[in-house]
């Protein structure tokens, strides 16, 4: 026990920079939350600024994918409305009465021209084509949109014209539609080469008689391969002028299934990127699923925020995607650079809040360290040291002027005991010079009567210092109660200068509560609690780790225990430090300590509990003395050791009623193993042992 108090003590040493400071400890409340608090805020506005930034990207995004929606409807809508406005003309009337076919196919080209139209069919009551480009009595009613107009209704949408579609319209039409397919990035993989199908903006119109009956339909398309006008002015409408700040760019595109037919996204030097193809994510969700996707999309060479949404034919089966998107790199950087301003902000805020929590700290802690140097110079020995005055009106200034006020009442109390002891030699010296005059008996009387009046005046005096002292110290703690009621809270910085203080005035008690520890120690057993094994193994690790170093000791371990148990941790402590220290002595020139510790269950009621084992690799126990290792005052250190530790260790473990056992192999190793009840056996409790049994042997 001597060792490991002197352990303590140098850990203590060694720790006394930075627990025996006042200023040290506030410095740590002040830069705590600087370094942990902080840093965790930062990620957590990083986090929440990045995520509400990305979300608010795709609602633009969202809400330009609607805008371009309604621009393309409306496009198509033009379409029809160009057609239903031909229709209703007296042009297209007098040309139809006048069985003019040259002035019909004038007017036709004319309209088409100025619509922007692919082709224009006029078509008779049956869905034949009258007149127009495509081959006269061409049947057209199998389209949608034709069959529509034949029932009376006008309709436009999109719909997708084969190379053969285009041929019996205008054999031209097939060239113009035609788009190589340019390898691209995580795309799917296909074994098409060019797209020669075209993405059309077809619209059909019924075109009445005065008398209301049907003379014909007109069926008109907008091919939309490479069109540049329509993206473009998608483009223009969505993503109007400093729409997009800080660089971005905004764009627009047509696909056909998932080849972009129509784009102004650029490929090298201006090219637009024409027969590059959407990835196979976006491709899946959006031809897939039927699903928008909003989101940051890789299109062609770059990072785009990019919604796309399928488009559908006048059947309703997808055919293609509307794409609008805008470049993500510049509104990342404009987002992490205002992200790294709100951080160097917070940093200079905190840092300037940190000095000035330091200077009001200052006027905390200085009356403390006064009294501590005050301290630490008296225990030099100079008694005359004190705090001095101090113009602080809080607590901690009147605490400091009571400490000045109680060492002062100290130092006359001394010197009136010094006093008194000197009245009461020279009286002492008095009695004996007028009994050296008596005869030889009388002076061995006086000797005895001498000898037993100091004793008495000792006895005297011993009590006379012990009230003389309870009363400052009474003062003292009386403060330090009042000091903790008063400041409450507020006196967390300072608690452990105001625990020392109260320590250094309960050292005469606890000194006394030691000895009476040591002569009846059942009555001082310590209050039993659940405890972690692992924990208590790793303290005393800590505890032991100077001794274990200077023996070049290793220390192995296999710490699985998962059940707590009932048992005082300070004993246990003892416990295991004792077996600890053994192992280490029995192993002088180095070796190997192993400690284990492990689930168990006691076989007589199955009751759950721990099983920790320490392993030495030392010179072992002789077989003779295995019997006894536990009998108080035995021992094999003949020139150290009281022969207590193993039998107090014993008699903590019965208390708790655990097992403990031992093997030993000469020469080889030693292994303690105790088995500890998750819940406590005291000896007395109703079917519980008395006392449990005890294991030794060796192998």
């Amino acid at each position: 026990m001597g060792r490991l108090s002197s352990l303590r003590a140098a850990l203590d040493e060694r720790l006394t920079p930075l627990t025996g400071s006042v200023r040290h400890k506030l410095l740590a409340l002040v830069l705590a939350p600087l370094l942990l608090g902080m840093p965790a805020l930062l990620l957590i506005v990083w986090y929440w600024g990045t995520q509400g930034y990305n979300q608010l990207l795709i609602n633009k995004v969202s809400a330009d994918l609607g805008t371009a929606r309604q621009v393309f409807d409306r496009m198509q809508g033009t379409v029809g409305d160009g057609l239903a406005a031909l229709a209703a003309s007296h042009r297209l009337a007098l040309a139809l009465d006048g069985q003019d076919g040259g002035r019909l196919e004038a007017l036709l080209d004319e309209t088409a021209h100025r619509q922007g139209l692919d082709f224009l069919l006029l078509l008779d009551p049956q869905g034949r084509v009258r007149a127009g480009a495509g081959a006269a009595g061409a049947d057209r009613s199998g389209w949608t949109v034709v069959r529509s107009a034949l029932r009376s209704d006008s309709t436009h949408g999109l719909d997708v014209l084969e190379p053969e579609h285009l041929a019996a319209i205008d054999p031209s039409l097939a060239a113009r539609t035609l788009i190589p397919l340019v390898p691209t990035r995580n795309a799917a993989s296909t074994a098409r080469r060019v797209e020669d199908r075209a993405l059309t903006i077809h619209a059909a119109v019924p075109i009445f008689g005065l008398d209301g009956g049907l003379l014909g339909v007109l069926e008109g398309g907008m091919l939309l391969n490479g069109s540049q006008a329509i993206v473009d002015r998608i483009n223009t409408v969505v993503y109007q002028e400093a729409s997009l700040p800080l660089g971005s760019q905004g764009t627009a595109t047509l696909f056909l299934d998932d080849t972009r037919i129509a784009t102004n996204v650029r490929l090298f030097e201006g090219e637009r990127a024409l027969g590059t193809r959407a990835s196979a994510a976006v491709y899946r969700r959006v031809m897939g699923e039927g699903r928008v996707w909003l989101g940051s999309a890789f299109v062609v060479d770059d990072t785009y925020v990019s919604g796309y949404e399928p488009l559908l034919d006048t059947g309703g089966r997808r055919i293609g995607m509307l794409y609008v998107g805008f470049l993500e790199a510049p509104l990342q950087d404009a987002l992490y650079r205002a992200m790294t301003g709100l951080v160097l902000a917070f940093l200079a805020v905190s840092a300037l809040g940190t000095l000035a929590d330091l200077r009001f700290a200052q006027a905390i802690f200085r009356p403390l360290e006064r009294m501590n140097r005050v301290i630490a110079t008296i225990e030099a020995g100079d008694e005359t040291a004190r705090a001095g005055p101090n113009r602080s009106r809080d607590e901690l200034g009147r605490l400091s002027r009571a400490f000045d006020q109680l060492l002062d009442s100290l130092a006359a109390r001394r010197l009136e005991l010094q006093r008194s002891a000197e009245d009461l030699d020279r009286k002492v010296a008095e009695r004996t010079a007028e009994l050296e005059s008596a005869n030889a008996t009388l002076r061995q009387a006086s000797r005895q009567l001498v000898l037993s009046e100091k004793l008495a005046a000792i006895g005297q005096l011993t009590a006379g210092v012990a009230h003389e002292i309870n009363n400052p110290v009474a003062v003292i703690q009386g403060n330090l109660d009042l000091l903790g009621e008063v400041l409450g809270d507020a006196a967390a910085p300072v608690k452990d200068e105001i625990r020392l203080i109260d320590e250094q005035t309960r050292r005469i008690q606890t000194i006394i509560a030691k000895l009476l520890q040591f002569a009846r120690p059942g009555d001082y057993a310590g209050q039993a609690e659940p405890v972690d094994v692992n924990a208590v193994v790793l303290d005393c690790l800590l505890l032991t780790r100077h001794t274990m170093g200077r023996r070049r000791i290793a220390v192995e371990t296999s710490l699985t225990a998962t059940v707590p148990v009932e048992i005082s941790r300070g004993e246990l402590q003892q416990v295991l430090v004792n077996l600890m220290v053994n192992a280490v002595q029995a192993m002088p020139d180095g070796g190997t300590l192993t400690i284990e510790t492990a689930d168990t269950r006691f076989p007589e009621e199955g009751e759950a509990g721990v099983v920790l084992s320490v392993h030495d690799t030392g010179h072992g126990i002789a077989p003779d003395c295995l019997g006894r290792v536990f009998d108080p005052f035995f021992t094999t250190k003949k020139s150290e050791g009281t022969g207590l530790g193993l039998s107090i260790s014993f008699a903590i473990v019965q208390r708790q009623g655990g097992h403990i056992a031992l093997e030993s192999r000469p020469g080889l190793r030693t292994t303690f193993t105790v088995a500890l009840r998750r819940k406590a056996r005291f000896p007395g409790r109703p079917g519980e042992p008395a006392s449990p049994s005890v294991l030794f042997g060796d192998e």
